[in-house]
């Protein structure tokens, strides 16, 4: 069923009766009831974390793909990063790729689920393997893609 959008419904802010309910649906559903179930909803998304728009538009922003570049500066060479940095980027099921830099550097790309980017985001920036040190991340080329680049996460030498 559809929903009134209250952006044009003025008579549901003020507490009227809905007198735009779509044509379709003739049942009467009290105002109170249908606010509630709207009220559910939106607490329901945000326990998600998603962004709560109009409700049933669009589906959850979590879900929207995305690919970002990075690039990780300290005492990231020889301490595994590269190891740590793929089995981290496989728990999260996203896709990308990994290598030393002949900077000094752990560079790549990770490509998923927008929450889920930026977790590794989070983790690249604060955790990395055990034994590295990580003075800072740098993300760049953050993006919206329709479908993914690769297929798994790897590691390239």
């Amino acid at each position: 069923t559809m929903l009134p959008d209250l952006g044009v419904c003025p008579s549901l802010a003020k507490g009227g009766t809905p007198r735009c309910a779509p044509e379709s649906s003739r049942r009467r559903i009290p105002v109170s009831a249908w606010l509630a179930g709207v009220g559910l909803l939106i607490a329901f998304l945000s326990t998600l974390g998603c962004s709560a728009r109009a409700p049933g538009l669009s589906m959850a922003e979590g879900d929207t793909l995305v690919s970002v570049d990075y690039e990780i500066f300290g005492k990231v060479q020889g301490v595994f990063f590269r190891k740590y940095t793929q089995a981290e980027g496989k728990k999260l099921g996203l896709v990308g790729w990994v290598q030393n830099s002949d900077r000094g550097t752990v560079q790549g790309q990770l490509q998923g689920p927008i929450s889920k980017v930026h977790r590794m985001q989070e983790w690249l920036e604060t955790k990395g393997s055990p034994k590295s040190h990580i003075d800072r991340a740098n993300f760049s080329n953050e993006k919206v893609i329709l479908k993914l680049d690769y297929s798994e996460f790897q590691i390239v030498k």
